[in-house]
């Protein structure tokens, strides 16, 4: 029997796979343990539609980084710190406070966890900082760091 998997089970397959089970198997466990339904026109259509729809999302949200992307790429983002003598800041300069900065400054909504600083900054000066917007999607943001 031809049966459609509703959730990923170990050493039979993975989640919206088709595959061929043995009848006593399908009816007796997969079917009414709920973890597959029965590969029928109906359901292969169904899933076929999820897909689609799946990659549709998929292609806008990389779509949407790549614009985002190109947005950045013109950035100069001046942060003002509080700083000491010889240059150094008080603290330093995480990602949190340019995701906070971007959103203030350009209206550009990034989440903090994409941002990439690899040592927090505790210098003035001027860096790259790479942000992870999509699989494959990097961006390069232009970041000063200016004195108050």
């Amino acid at each position: 029997m031809k049966v459609i998997l509703l959730e990923n089970i170990k050493g039979v397959g993975k989640k919206d796979d088709i595959l061929q089970a043995s009848d006593g198997y399908a009816r007796n466990y997969l079917l009414p343990k709920k973890l597959a339904v029965e590969a029928n026109a109906e359901n292969i259509s169904k899933l076929n539609n999820k897909k689609d729809a799946n990659a549709y999302k998929k292609d806008v949200e990389k779509q949407e980084a790549m614009d985002t992307a190109q947005r950045l790429k013109g950035i100069l983002l001046k942060i003002k710190v509080k700083a000491g003598e010889n240059g150094k800041i008080f603290g330093g300069v995480t990602s949190k406070e340019i995701a906070e900065n971007l959103k203030e400054q350009y209206k550009i909504e990034i989440d903090k966890k994409k941002i990439e600083v690899k040592d927090q900054i505790k210098t003035l000066g001027s860096f790259n900082v790479n942000i992870k917007l999509y699989e494959g999607v990097i961006a390069t943001l232009k970041l000063q760091v200016i004195s108050e």
